[in-house]
């Protein structure tokens, strides 16, 4: 327990709590209590999220984003591994009769489109499974739509029913780019169960954008993650979950300090006050000084340190769980929620932003003296107070980069190679199709 910063910290945090209850409409006493940090702007349910006008298009609203995996199947698991090389057999065989037609041009296909690269779709959508053979005439009708939606949720993109260009781009990465993309996935799929594979512990995918907690070798929990822009990317991992910090300091990175406090404070020198962030020299523990003698447009941030209180406006959220390895990177709570309502969720400076995370940490604390029964975490947050636990039976956590895999079911999933680790870019490059050597082949495909 950290005490010289509890008290205050509770009186703050329960004065916000109360004010904000005060404020919210529609608040009714017949129904269940809700935490108080839910009232908190940012961390309320996604349906109490501020809307903004491109949410209002019907388009976009009929979207729901459900880009979890189904399968009760970890990652890490010969099941997962025997299902991958089936897909690779599979388009071994595609490769083998010629691939897939390439479906030209840049204009969108809708549903109620006369479009004359209908055919070419429907060969392509034939040939990768997602259109069934029985299937008649060259029309696109309903069932073509439906195929493209399942091509879509299979490459991770928005699920439309409508080929826009991000889909264009997915149907005409070749098929052999395709299957060396499974055989490098395959490879690290069996990196990472040639490691004794643990009774418990968490997995994080990072260009899928999700978490599992596996136990028992079943995935008990599934989680939506923010991972790092492609300049900030969150690296491939291998660490422990030692400590559960609730209400912790932000100390900020030297580099994002550099990269983006500084530049920041030139143009708008009081967001230190607005965000409760302190300026420290040498140290995060060092001497204090005040923001308003540091001229920011000569600022050195290898002197400077900077460190966020903790509270509702903290990068890190309420919560954090501690997992040191020689990155810095861990992973947390956010105050910024509407940001897993997105299906591209690279947005942080390298480290991992969980949905729901006081559910994992309660997963990961379970075994803990006095920590058995649910409920122990929402305790010590209402309690407004810093606290850690250190964990006496520490979880085993990855960071991984698995951009294709096949469910159990068959379904081959792709997601987009968000860091560039799997060379996609030169795969499509050195396998597109040379218009010189004629007409695409017929896609003749046994069942």
């Amino acid at each position: 327990m950290r005490s010289n910063r509890g008290s205050n910290w509770r009186l703050v945090i329960l004065a916000t709590g109360m004010a904000l209850a005060v404020m919210a409409p529609g608040a009714s006493a017949q129904g269940p209590e809700r935490p108080w940090w839910e009232a908190i702007p940012g961390f309320g349910q996604p349906d109490s999220q501020p809307r903004r006008a491109s949410d209002e298009d019907p388009r976009r609203r009929s979207e729901v984003v459900d880009d979890l995996r189904p399968d009760a199947t970890p990652w890490r698991s010969d099941v997962m591994i025997q299902a991958l090389e089936g897909a690779v057999e599979r388009y071994e065989a595609i490769v083998s009769r010629g691939g897939w037609p390439t479906v030209p041009g840049t204009r969108m296909i809708r549903p109620e489109d006369d479009d004359e690269r209908v055919p070419l779709l429907r060969q392509r959508l034939m040939v990768s499974g997602e259109l069934r053979r029985s299937s008649g005439g060259f029309g696109y009708g309903e069932d073509w739509e439906a195929a493209v939606r399942r091509f879509q949720s299979n490459n991770g993109l928005r699920v439309t029913g409508r080929v826009d260009k991000p889909t264009l781009l997915a149907l005409n990465v070749p098929a052999q780019a395709r299957l060396e993309q499974l055989r490098l996935n395959l490879h690290r799929l069996r990196e990472l169960t040639a490691q004794r594979v643990e009774d418990r512990y968490v997995l994080v995918n990072v260009p899928a954008f999700q978490l599992e907690a596996v136990e028992h070798f079943q995935v008990a929990l599934r989680h939506r993650v923010i991972a790092g822009k492609p300049e900030r990317q969150t690296p491939t991992v291998r660490a422990t979950i030692k400590a559960i910090n609730f209400y912790p300091y932000w100390r900020v990175p030297e580099s994002v300090a550099h990269l983006d406090l500084i530049p920041r404070l030139i143009k708008e020198p009081d967001y230190l006050a607005k965000e409760q962030i302190r300026v420290f020299t040498g140290s995060y523990n060092g001497p204090e000084i005040d923001p308003a003698n540091i001229d920011w447009r000569i600022a050195d941030a290898n002197k400077l340190r900077f460190r966020q209180d903790p509270g509702p406006q903290n990068a890190l959220g309420l919560l954090r769980l501690d997992m040191p390895n020689e990155h810095g990177v861990y992973m947390h709570d956010t105050p910024m929620k509407a940001l897993f309502n997105q299906r591209g969720r690279a947005f942080s400076a390298g480290c991992v932003r969980v949905q729901d995370v006081f559910s994992l940490a309660e997963w990961v604390a379970r075994y803990e003296p006095g920590w058995e029964q649910p409920g122990r975490v929402r305790e010590i947050l209402e309690t407004g107070r810093a606290f850690d636990l250190n964990l006496t039976r520490p979880v085993p956590v990855y960071f991984t980069y698995i951009t294709a895999w096949a469910e159990p079911s068959g379904a081959i999933q792709f997601r987009p190679d968000l860091y560039g680790r799997d060379g996609l870019r030169d795969l499509v490059a050195s396998h597109e199709r040379d218009p010189a050597d004629g007409p695409a082949p017929p896609w003749t495909l046994a069942p």
